[in-house]
């Protein structure tokens, strides 16, 4: 999983365009949370617009929704499918540059394939797809493509994990020896979906969810952190998930093991039904020379331990010497300005306009070894969902984990 280049920061490529990236969405319409998020940080850095979208499939509804983002009634489509089309008809100066996706789960794919062949760069939202094959399948569309594919593990773009990767990666931890990830919500305490919570009904559909709840939701970002911040390879993995709130069909808590190449051991947890927690994703790592610890709710500090040593606390500043140029790169305000949720996810996207304008001059762009989580870190979490769904199903049975497009 090696990333290529310290870190992102406005390289001025966007320059060489002479103008922002246009945006076309799918999904975000009226009432939505992540098509909200998505559309602020992309615009955050002032690299892109948004000008068209299929914010629903009611026709009615998505042009309600244009006026809400200021998108032209006419660039308002009835569906996906017209949107890719429409848009693909358009002079090269005016249609969309890249689609992102917002629906619920089993419309990343048809949406995602369909725009990769239309020629059009994507960023979607995790988990890459329904299911398996279909990941694997869209992986093999994207890597012969043309295409920027970018996948929104957006907690992958705070400035102190990307410091904590490039300590990983540098050997200033040692060997990796262990890791700890969880992912604790409480929010499922009580079956909201059966109240018609929007939210909650379609995250705890296996149509719409796939085949894990809380795992698929939440679980994979944990995972995805422990790659990411690391870029050990794992090997196998068992998993215990379980149902705690019946009827409901998807699992509200599970807990994973997971052998690394390396020797090393990882567990993995996530939970919605754990009371007053709200997005408590944290991860710790022990290395052979230094352990690291961070929480996403104080995403700004990053605990630093070596035995014999004082303890220390790296917080976000850019103009640090401890800090690292990854780090640094992924800052925007001075130390003692918060930076959080919006910031980390408009990181990803402004990796990804870097490529975007790489492409869009015709020169070469990379791929698999990006700062932003792509194609194959999608098909690592998918990989992670089914494996662990399959092997809680058979009593936690060992099952491989070692996929053959994960980044090394």
């Amino acid at each position: 999983m090696a990333i290529e280049g310290g870190g992102d920061a406005g390289s001025g490529l966007n320059g060489s365009l002479g103008r922002k990236l246009r945006m076309g969405i799918v999904g975000g319409g009226i009432g939505s949370f992540i098509g909200r998020v998505h559309v602020t940080a992309a615009v955050l850095d002032n690299r892109a617009e948004l000008v068209a979208g299929a914010f629903s499939s009611d026709a009615a509804k998505s042009k309600a929704s244009a006026a809400d983002y200021f998108v032209s009634r006419d660039r308002a489509y009835g569906s996906w499918e017209e949107m890719l089309a429409k848009e693909k008809q358009l002079p090269a100066g005016e249609r969309i540059d890249f689609v992102s996706i917002t629906t619920p789960n089993h419309m990343h794919f048809p949406v995602a394939k369909a725009a990769v062949e239309a020629g059009f760069n994507v960023v979607c939202d995790k988990p890459l797809t329904l299911t398996l094959a279909e990941a694997e399948q869209l992986a093999e569309i994207v890597l012969a493509s043309k295409v920027v594919f970018a996948v929104t593990h957006n907690y992958t773009g705070y400035p102190l994990v990307r410091q904590a990767r490039e300590m990983a990666v540098a050997g200033e931890l040692g060997e990796i020896q262990a890791i700890r990830a969880e992912y604790i919500q409480g929010w499922l305490r009580t079956r909201l979906e059966a109240e018609g919570q929007k939210q909650a009904a379609w995250r705890t559909d296996p149509k719409k969810s796939g085949a894990a709840g809380a795992f698929g939701d939440i679980g994979t970002h944990a995972y995805n952190l422990s790659r990411y911040m690391t870029g050990v390879l794992p090997e196998k993995i068992s998993a215990n998930l379980k149902i705690f709130e019946p009827p409901r069909p998807l699992d509200d808590y599970g807990h994973a093991v997971i052998r690394l190449a390396n020797g090393g051991l990882t567990t993995v947890t996530a939970s919605q039904i754990s009371h007053g927690r709200e997005n408590d994703l944290r991860i710790q790592i022990d290395g052979t020379k230094a352990s690291l610890e961070w929480h996403q709710e104080s995403p700004n500090q990053l605990f630093v331990r070596r035995n014999g040593h004082a303890h220390q606390i790296y917080t976000r500043d850019p103009n640090a010497s401890f800090m690292n140029a990854a780090g640094k790169a992924a800052c925007r305000l001075p130390s003692g300005h918060p930076e959080a949720f919006f910031e980390a996810f408009a990181n990803v996207y402004r990796a990804a306009f870097d490529a975007m304008a790489e492409a869009a001059s015709g020169r070469t762009f990379e791929k698999v070894a990006t700062v932003y989580p792509n194609v194959c870190d999608g098909v690592e979490g998918m990989f992670f969902i089914e494996q662990s769904v399959a092997s809680s199903r058979d009593d936690g049975r060992w099952l491989p984990l070692a996929h053959r497009l994960a980044r090394r």
